[in-house]
């Protein structure tokens, strides 16, 4: 079992911290999900990442219906306390949409000249 051991986390006022998914191999940014520290707990002893749904208010592990797992790697806090990096090697596609990575979407800016 893994144990953890780190600063203190800041969590936000409904006790979750940002929780940033890389890929260990590539460095491709994955996914952002949420976790508080029981999710966080979970995901260094279980070896599978997992995050907390604000959605539907319970843990959900990574892959367990999709079979597209993440296997954490290491889990790094930044330099706030509140944001982790957890970089994973990953099976399959991150995305639900079955894209790799959440992040497709282009964002188009427009130059607004000097501020």
């Amino acid at each position: 079992m893994t144990e953890l051991r780190m600063p203190e986390l800041k969590l936000d006022a409904d006790g979750l911290v940002a929780a940033v998914i890389q890929d260990d191999a590539t460095g491709d940014v994955l996914m952002v999900g949420y976790m508080d520290a029981e999710a966080l707990r979970r995901t260094a002893s279980e070896g599978r990442v997992t995050f907390w749904s604000r959605s539907r208010q319970e843990y959900w592990r990574k892959g367990d219906t999709s079979g597209n797992i993440q296997v954490p790697r290491s889990i790094a806090l930044d330099c706030d306390g509140d944001a982790l990096l957890i970089r994973v090697d990953q099976t399959g596609p991150a995305c639900h949409t079955g894209a790799r990575s959440c992040f497709f979407t282009p964002v188009d800016m427009v130059d607004a000249g000097e501020p």
